[in-house]
């Protein structure tokens, strides 16, 4: 049974940081590309950033610089640090992991919320 479980989110002042923590089990851990999305109220989801397991990253363009995704293979984890919160980076935030071949063995996590508010 594969889960991801996420940790990490609340409620944050404009210019804070927080970090995300998404723990996988269920799966081989390397073989899968993660990352972390986000949806925010009467929007679709988005993806915020991936990290294949050699490490090359990738992110949407309005969190580059603030955004920081990285992996501990050892632990199946990963993280996701967010400096320079802004109230527009206000979501429910989802670890993904998805199979580097099989695209289909593609899992979420339940989610956890960020609220960036003064």
């Amino acid at each position: 049974q594969v889960q991801l479980v996420e940790s990490g989110g609340g409620l944050v002042q404009p210019g804070g940081s927080l970090r995300l923590s998404c723990t996988a089990s269920g799966i081989i851990f390397t073989s899968y590309t993660m990352g972390w999305y986000r949806q925010a109220p009467g929007k679709q989801r988005e993806l915020v950033a991936t990290i294949a397991s050699g490490g090359r990253t990738n992110y949407v363009d309005s969190v580059k610089g603030r955004f920081t995704i990285s992996r501990d293979n050892a632990k199946n984890t990963v993280y996701l640090q967010m400096n320079g919160l802004k109230p527009e980076d206000t979501a429910v935030y989802y670890c993904n992991a998805r199979h580097t071949i099989v695209t289909t063995r593609n899992y979420w996590g339940q989610g956890t919320q960020v609220t960036v508010s003064s």
